[in-house]
C-alpha cells in the first residue's frame, strides 16, 4: 500500500467511517460523508478535463467545500493548489499563471475579483463557484449543481506516492513560490509520520493498525487551509481518527466558544497574532468558557513569544504548550523550547542540523553559526523556479538538503539554538541583531500587544534597531526611553530598538506571518 495522501484518508475512512471527520460553522461530515462529498467534486473535476498532474487552484476560506476540494483533487491525482484569499488582482494574476491552474474552486465572496483577473489568466478553463454567484465569459458552474450531478462512488485508478502536493508560500517578501513535495516526504516531515507523539507509522498497514486504537479526539485549529501549518494539522488529524474543528473567520470568544462546545482536546494557533486575543478574552472573562478539555495550546508559522506562555500558563497551569519550528519548505522541524536563558532551542533530530556557507554540518559545540538545514524527506523543489530550487534545495554529496534563512549554532548536546531568521537579521555597527529576541523583549512589555523589528538607515552603524508597535487596549503607548528600558533588562543595549513607532495594527498574512516588508518600509518612512 503507497503512502499516497488520498489512498491513506481512505483506508482511514474505511477502519473509522462514522467518526466526525470534520466541522465549520455548525456543519459535520463523518468520515465517510466527506469521502462521498470528495469523490464527488472528484468526479466532476474529470469529467471536464482535469486529470493527474493537473493543477487546480482553491480560493476558498475554510469550508467542508475546501476540504471535499482538495481530497478531491489528490483523489484523482490532481494538484491543489492553496490561494491567499487576502492577495490583490496582481498577486492573484501571478499566483494562478504561475502555478499553471487549469481550473478554479472560488467561494462566492471572490467572485467578483477572480471575474476581473480571468481574462488575464488564460490557463484556468473551468470554474466551480461555492455559492450562487455566476461569473461571465468563462465555463462555470456551482458546487452544488457540480456536485449533486455526480456519484458518490470510490473508483478512481491506482496512485503513487511520488504524486505532488504543492504549498505556495510566501508573499511579504516576493511573489509566492510553490513547494513540491512528494506524498511519501510530505506523509513523514509535514505529518510525522501520522503520529506527532511517537514514532512514525512507515507502512501504510501501521497506520491502519493503529488508528482504530486512538481514542477519538476533536481538534480545533484556528488557521486558514491556504496556510502550510494548516494543511499539516489538518491532515495529521485525519491519520490519527480525529475530528477537525475549523472556522471560516477567527474570532476570539468564538473560538473559546466553540472549543466548549466541541470539547476539543487542543487548540492550534499561529503565534501571538490569534493566541494573545485568546490569552486575553480568558484574562477578562475566564468564567464564561469551559475549558475543561483543552490540555494543550500548539501554534505552527510563528512562534510565541515567552510573555504569551506565561500569561496562558498563570490561566491555566496545567496547559501544555507546544511551539512547532518548520515551514512549508522542510516540514515540522521539532518543537521549540524557551530555556532560562531565555533562548530557543530545538532538540537533536539525526535529519536536522546546521550547516556552514559550503553545507557543510558544523560540530556539535562549535561557537560558530550557520544555516539550519534539513534532509531526508525533503520538497523536490520549487514550481517552475529552478533557480531558487537550486539555492533553496541544494544537492550536496547526492543529498538534497531544505536549507532556509533561519540562523542556528549547535549546542555540545546536539541541540539546535535558534537565533533568527538572517534574512531579518540587522547589522548594526558590525554587531548582529536578529529580529525575534528583540520582538519577545518587547512583547514583555504590559502595555504591549505586538511588535515587529527591522533594521533602518542610520548614518553612524549603517543600520540601527527599530520597531513597529501596537498597544493594548486601555493602555497608553510607552515612550522611547521607557521602552528602551524595559528592553535592556532582557537584550543587550546595542539591541535595544532606537526608534519606535506605534501604529493601530501591525500587517501580517492571514496565517499570521509577519509582514517585515511593511514593517521596514513604515519604519524607514518615519526615519
Amino acid at each position: 500500500m503507497s503512502l499516497n495522501l488520498a489512498d491513506l484518508y481512505e483506508g482511514v475512512t474505511d477502519l473509522i467511517s462514522d467518526r466526525t471527520a470534520i466541522v465549520c460553522d455548525g456543519r459535520r461530515r463523518t468520515y465517510a460523508e466527506l469521502d462521498e462529498g470528495s469523490n464527488r467534486i472528484a468526479h466532476h473535476l474529470a469529467s471536464v478535463g482535469v486529470g493527474p498532474g493537473d493543477h487546480v487552484a482553491l480560493h476558498m476560506r475554510n469550508s467542508i467545500e475546501y476540504v471535499e476540494s482538495l481530497l478531491g483533487c489528490l483523489k484523482i491525482r490532481a494538484v491543489p493548489i492553496n490561494v491567499n484569499y487576502r492577495y490583490v488582482d496582481a498577486e492573484l494574476t501571478y499566483l494562478y499563471n504561475d502555478s499553471m491552474a487549469v481550473a478554479l474552486i472560488v467561494d462566492e465572496e471572490f467572485a467578483d475579483t477572480v471575474a476581473s483577473i480571468l481574462p488575464t489568466t488564460p490557463g484556468v478553463k473551468h470554474v466551480v463557484v461555492v455559492g450562487e454567484a455566476e461569473l461571465a465569459g468563462v465555463d462555470s458552474i456551482s458546487y452544488d449543481v457540480a456536485t449533486q450531478a455526480q456519484s458518490a462512488k470510490r473508483d478512481f485508478g491506482p496512485r503513487s506516492e511520488d504524486d505532488l502536493f504543492v504549498i505556495y508560500t510566501g508573499g511579504t517578501t516576493g511573489m509566492p513560490k510553490g513547494v513540491m513535495w512528494r506524498h511519501e516526504d510530505f506523509y513523514f516531515a509535514a505529518l510525522t509520520g501520522g503520529n506527532p507523539f511517537g514514532p512514525p507509522h512507515v507502512k501504510a498497514e501501521d497506520l491502519y493498525a493503529a488508528v482504530p486504537h486512538v481514542p477519538a479526539m476533536n481538534m480545533l485549529s484556528t488557521a486558514p487551509l491556504m496556510h502550510g501549518a494548516a494543511s499539516y494539522s489538518l491532515f495529521t488529524g485525519f491519520f490519527m481518527g480525529a475530528n477537525a474543528i475549523l472556522m471560516a473567520r477567527f474570532d476570539a470568544k468564538k473560538t473559546l466558544q466553540l472549543a466548549g462546545s466541541e470539547k476539543a482536546v487542543s487548540i492550534t494557533v499561529v503565534g501571538d497574532a490569534m493566541a494573545r486575543p485568546l490569552a486575553d478574552e480568558l484574562a477578562a472573562n475566564a468564567a464564561e468558557y469551559d475549558l475543561s478539555t483543552v490540555g494543550m495550546v500548539s501554534s505552527g508559522g510563528a512562534l510565541f513569544s515567552l510573555s504569551l506562555r506565561e500569561q496562558l500558563k498563570s490561566i491555566l497551569p496545567n496547559l501544555i504548550i507546544r511551539d512547532g519550528f518548520g515551514s512549508s519548505e522542510s516540514g515540522v522541524d521539532g518543537n521549540l523550547e524557551i530555556g532560562a536563558d531565555g533562548l530557543m532551542r530545538i532538540a537533536a533530530r539525526d535529519e536536522t542540523r546546521v550547516v556552514d556557507d559550503r553545507m557543510r554540518p558544523l560540530e556539535p559545540g562549535s561557537p560558530e553559526t550557520g544555516y539550519i538545514a534539513r534532509s531526508g524527506h525533503v520538497p523536490v523543489g520549487y514550481f517552475n523556479d529552478p533557480v531558487k530550487t537550486a539555492a533553496t534545495f541544494p544537492v550536496v554529496d547526492g543529498v538534497r538538503m531544505s536549507v532556509l534563512g533561519d540562523i542556528g549554532r549547535v549546542e555540545a548536546d546536539g541541540s539546535i539554538v535558534l537565533l533568527g531568521r538572517g534574512s531579518q537579521c540587522i547589522n548594526t555597527g558590525g554587531e548582529k541583531v536578529y529580529p525575534e529576541e528583540v520582538e519577545q523583549a518587547l512583547k514583555s512589555h504590559p502595555a504591549v500587544l505586538d511588535a515587529l523589528v527591522a533594521g533602518v538607515p542610520d548614518d553612524k552603524f549603517g543600520e540601527r534597531v527599530a520597531a513597529v508597535i501596537t498597544t493594548r487596549d486601555g493602555f497608553a503607548v510607552p515612550d522611547l526611553a521607557e521602552i528602551g528600558e524595559h528592553c535592556a533588562s532582557q537584550v543587550a543595549r546595542y539591541k535595544v530598538p532606537r526608534t519606535v513607532v506605534s501604529v493601530s495594527e501591525i500587517r501580517r498574512s492571514p496565517s499570521g506571518k509577519a509582514d517585515y516588508r511593511w514593517a521596514k518600509a513604515t519604519l524607514t518612512e518615519a526615519n
